[in-house]
């Protein structure tokens, strides 16, 4: 059975990568999707894409960081299709550095970004869902949320900030309100990181790993299977990773 027809859904970073793959997912199960991201170009582009196969959706440029655009966020979605049903936080930076580099510009800019994002997204959604008295937030984690790696400190404790802030929303709005809560945490994926990689011998080693990455259209699929339930029904976390990925 199709839980996803005619719902509204908010996917937060949908302009490329896991983003725009599960909002085409969403789409084709006849959710209506507001895509939110910064590059309009490109959000055009998911917007023309999805109507031109029959799905229904709208774009809108928002910055997670930033609490106003966020909370505006939402009231676009139930101003333009009525209701806000589920949220995909999806939105995430990840940038590596072993602690001696001391780079503290990208710590800030990940915990803005992954944290305090998700966190502002949460709060655009979460009056309207209260109200209703229903809704889904899906928020993308990583395997980095389970296991911690040198070069990646600061990321995965976004990521450990991420399983515990749901486990909490499972344990209030999925108990006291009916609110769902979900992870996803997937493993090594093909959405052109490794290119952003700055350090040589890094991104020589991030190329090599991504030669065994799994793309985004396979987290997408788990994305469908987690928001896909009745109500009464929560998937908690679903692990997704390449089947020659040894962490």
């Amino acid at each position: 059975m199709n839980y996803l027809q005619s719902k509204t859904a908010i996917v937060t970073g949908a302009s490329s990568g896991i983003g725009a793959a599960s909002a085409k997912a969403l789409a084709a199960h006849g959710a209506k999707i507001v895509a939110a991201a910064r590059n309009q170009q490109r959000l055009d582009a998911l917007i023309a894409e999805i109507r031109s196969t029959g799905g229904e959706a709208t774009g809108r440029v928002v910055d997670v960081t930033n609490l106003a655009e966020a909370q505006a966020l939402g009231e676009f979605a139930k101003e333009t299709y009525g209701s806000v049903d589920i949220l995909v936080n999806n939105a995430g930076l990840m940038l590596f550095s072993y602690w001696s580099d001391l780079a503290i510009d990208d710590w800030n800019r990940m915990i803005d970004t992954n944290i305090k994002g998700y966190l502002n997204a949460i709060a655009g959604v979460l009056p309207i869902m209260l109200e209703q008295k229903s809704g889904q937030i899906l928020n993308m984690d990583s395997v980095a949320g389970h296991q911690v790696d040198p070069a990646a400190g600061i990321y995965c404790a976004t990521k450990f900030f991420v399983q515990a802030m749901t486990e909490s929303m499972r344990k209030d709005l999925g108990v006291n309100y009916g609110i769902r809560a979900n992870t996803i945490s997937p493993g090594v994926i093909n959405t052109g990181w490794a290119e952003k990689v700055t350090d040589p011998e890094g991104r020589k080693a991030a190329q090599e790993l991504n030669k065994i990455a799994i793309e985004s259209d396979d987290v997408a699929r788990a994305v469908i299977y987690a928001l896909n339930q009745p109500e009464n029904v929560t998937i908690n976390d679903i692990i997704i990773s390449p089947t020659r990925q040894n962490w």
